[in-house]
């Protein structure tokens, strides 16, 4: 990271999310600003863009805020310098069932796009009958 900031316009040109969403993931506690400008704007880094990023891939894939939180904490001790080995463990663990959670949420919308596409095929099909 260069130490600049970021004003939240070029937060969301860099995230593709809402300037509204950014200011609702601050309000419910999952991605703060690092700093405000002498006039009151959010002042954003690369490190808040990065989470930022995370939360927006979580978001297709149904998890709660809770479930957000907890990930983003374990994400954070675990890049933490002082996190001891035996919380270190502790949190790879719990990483662990998310990783699983997310495999198995990805299935699911695996099949739904399957299921998807099989229906956008029927009705070409069923177009081209009453093109012809």
């Amino acid at each position: 990271m260069d130490g600049r900031h970021m004003q939240i316009g070029e937060v969301a040109d860099r995230t593709g999310l809402s300037l509204r969403t950014i200011r609702h993931y601050e309000d419910v506690g999952l991605a703060l600003p690092t700093a405000r400008s002498q006039g009151g704007f959010r002042l954003y880094t690369d490190d808040d863009v990065a989470r930022l990023l995370v939360i927006k891939r979580m978001k297709p894939l149904d998890f709660t805020l809770e479930e957000m939180r907890d990930l983003l904490t374990i994400l954070d001790e675990l890049q933490a310098a002082d996190t001891d080995e035996a919380t270190r463990t502790d949190l790879a663990k719990r990483l662990a069932v998310y990783r699983t959670l997310v495999e198995e949420r990805c299935a699911k919308i695996r099949t739904r796009l399957s299921d998807a596409e099989q229906f956008s095929a029927e009705l070409s099909t069923e177009l081209r009958k009453h093109r012809a």
